[in-house]
């Protein structure tokens, strides 16, 4: 993926370039100390400034690029001019000049812009962006790696790698990891491009359910690049994700994706050519927080939702199970059976308001609505109907297109007044019909809800009973922003799928879907970057083995108890990336240049004596232009360690990790 407001030089431009910048020194409308200025330059172009255009006649080379002669006539081309002054290589920033000169800009000697190869560009997610941050609200400087990859380096990136610090946490505490269980539940850190890749041979169709709440690409997260390549990037960064993440899927397996209004139409784009268009099951909007206290910023109305985005590796072997939401009372299931353990042939029924009227020993419904009020004998129905669900009932018409049995029920009905009649129905509940009418009663709309029995009615896609304010202290653990309610995860999870199914969640934060599938007694593997100490997903996690009492602990009747293992992958340059990012100043990234030139895998385009050469004109970069410079330098295939790799006396990987590591990926 490549993308660019300008136009490189083109082989054998470099003399134009000189030309052009020797040319344009001469008028001092363009210069400040020395230095040419581009925006004054593109000014002048923009308005065919008649002395720019007759400085540029007096050269002979520009004049044959930039002019095409036409019936006699030379004709500027103003357009070709301006993409030339834009492109970086004509007049190149301090950090790109840097770079030419070390030789890291180029490609078996060229310009890397003139190259006709394609270049696939990796965007690294952890290496500067959330690489070693140790907070999410932590802005991190913005870097493009676009290294240039082949194909056999691809493959290696994404070769399984080495997992180490293998512990196993229970209500005991923390111990060393001697055997690893099929059934076990998995925290794992590090990037997770190459966590999921290493996850395949395992795990491969096995997932029932992955949920992802990824980085959304605002302006306010902790996914910032720049301008001009923030969408592109992002799509590649979750694309690369989401391919190997389907890997994992079930046959009958769903993933769900949390996202916000800016970027749901394009994920829509993206999941549906990965997972394919037959495969999407729901878009379902989440109402997330409400205008309340908030004031108008931006032009339309206030933006409260998120988006879940739902599919099924295969749509068609997905189960649904059908999900309610609270509702208010239906004054409809206005009557009730007397004597509902009788036979159907013996009951008499009574409206509710009249009952509770006589229980109160009021002489008439009117009297008392006088004298308890409207409202407060409205609210005693309500309390009535639900803790009389079973007997309470309403009248619903019977269709013309019901069955032959119903319909001949339904005329002895109304033949028969006040006499019930019972239609029986294989794989239904039997149908009652009274006074040529069904009876329904109120049980069917009375669900367990957050282990108390509500009114319900069925879900929708649209979400507006989920709180989002109060969850600040479920699991014991903070997070600033993104953090999920535990009741929405238990519906996700609940949706689709059973006790023992394997749950994923590769973006986990402080655990949200970690923790409830622990609740839930589901399999879980969690996989995360950054370490949030106190709040991070194993403290959450402990806390819940321990009988965490908050989010949905009450509903599911969680006592604690379980465990789950720990591990991470291996680091090499990994190492330095997080060094790097942690440095205070240039003197200690010049110690930490000095370990990498001896002890680091260095990108096979530099010489390090290059830039021992210059280290000088490095010293005078900005420092985080010095950081960003070093990242680079680093081969980002050699970030961690591979498996194929793990008895290489040179990573020093102890022997209880390479048996851990053997049993991990099923070898012993």
């Amino acid at each position: 993926m490549a993308g660019s407001a300008s136009v490189p030089p083109k082989s054998g431009e470099v003399s134009v370039i000189q030309e052009l910048q020797t040319l344009l020194a001469q008028d001092d409308r363009f210069l400040a100390e020395g230095r040419l200025l581009r925006n004054r330059i593109i000014e002048a172009a923009l308005r065919l400034d008649k002395h720019l255009i007759k400085l540029l006649l007096t050269n002979s080379l520009v004049k044959r690029h930039f002019f095409t002669e036409a019936a006699g006539v030379l004709i500027f081309d103003r357009e070709k001019f301006m993409k030339f002054i834009n492109n970086k290589e004509f007049l190149p920033d301090s950090y790109t000049a840097f770079k030419n000169k070390i030789g890291l800009m180029t490609d078996d000697g060229r310009y890397m812009a003139r190259s006709q190869e394609v270049v696939l560009a990796w965007p690294y997610k952890d290496c500067v962006l959330e690489g070693g941050q140790e907070d999410a609200d932590d802005k991190r400087y913005e870097v493009f790696h676009n290294e240039v990859l082949g194909q056999d380096e691809i493959d290696r990136l994404l070769d399984p790698k080495v997992f180490i610090n293998f512990k196993r946490f229970d209500a005991d505490g923390e111990h060393e990891l001697d055997e690893l269980d099929p059934k076990d539940n998995l925290i794992i850190k590090g990037n997770n491009l190459l966590v999921l890749h290493s996850l395949k041979k395992r795990f491969a169709r096995k997932v029932k359910l992955i949920y992802i709440d990824p980085p959304y690409n605002t302006n306010s997260d902790s996914f910032q690049y720049n301008d001009s390549f923030r969408e592109s990037t992002w799509l590649t960064f979750m694309k690369n994700r989401l391919e190997v993440a389907r890997e994992l899927l079930r046959e009958d397996g769903s993933i769900i994706v949390q996202i916000s209004d800016k970027m749901v139409s394009k994920l829509r784009i993206l999941m549906d050519e990965i997972f394919g268009t037959s495969n999407f099951i729901n878009k379902i909007s989440v109402r997330t927080r409400s205008p309340s206290g908030f004031k108008t910023v931006n032009l339309g109305v206030f933006e409260s939702a998120e988006y879940l985005l739902l599919y099924g590796r295969n749509k068609q072997l997905c189960k649904y199970k059908t999900q309610y939401e609270e509702t208010s009372y239906d004054p409809n299931y206005c009557f009730v059976i007397l004597n509902r353990d009788d036979p159907p042939e013996k009951w008499t029924y009574e409206r509710i308001d009249k009952v509770i009227a006589e229980e109160m020993s009021f002489s008439s419904v009117q009297k008392a609505k006088r004298k308890l009020g409207k409202h407060v004998f409205n609210e005693k129905m309500a309390d009535y109907a639900l803790k009389n669900a079973r007997s309470v009932f309403r009248f619903t018409e019977i269709n013309d297109d019901a069955g032959a049995v119903t319909r001949q029920a339904k005329e002895l009905s109304l033949s028969n007044p006040n006499r019930v009649f019972v239609v029986e129905r294989e794989n239904y509940d039997d149908r009652i019909i009274l006074n040529g009418k069904e009876v329904t009663f109120y049980s069917k709309k009375v669900k367990m809800i957050d282990g108390e029995y509500r009114p319900t009615k069925i879900l929708t896609n649209i979400w507006t009973d989920i709180a989002w304010e109060g969850i600040a202290k479920e699991g014991g653990v903070t997070l600033n922003r993104g953090k999920k309610p535990e009741r929405l995860l238990r519906r996700l999870i609940d949706m689709v799928t059973e006790p023992g199914d394997i749950v994923l969640d590769f973006f986990m934060g402080t655990g949200t879907t970690c923790a409830v599938a622990h609740k839930m007694r589901r399999q879980y593997i969690g996989i995360e970057q950054l370490d949030y100490g106190k709040n991070s997903a194993v403290v959450r996690l402990q806390n819940v083995i321990n009988g965490d009492p908050t989010g949905v602990s009450r509903f599911v009747e969680w006592k604690g108890g379980g465990a789950f293992v720990y591990c991470e992958l291996k680091e090499l340059n990994e190492k330095f990336v997080q060094r790097i990012t942690d440095a205070e100043d240039t003197h200690e990234l010049l110690e930490i240049w000095n370990e990498m030139k001896d002890h680091a895998f260095l990108s096979y385009r530099i010489d390090p004596q290059d830039i021992n050469d210059h280290i000088e004109e490095f010293s005078n970069l900005s420092f985080d232009e010095q950081k960003r410079f070093l990242i680079e330098t680093l081969d980002k295939n050699h970030l961690y360690v591979n498996y194929s790799e793990i008895e290489d006396e040179h990573y020093d990987v102890e022997s209880r990790d390479i048996d851990l590591n053997r049993k991990f990926y099923e070898e012993v």
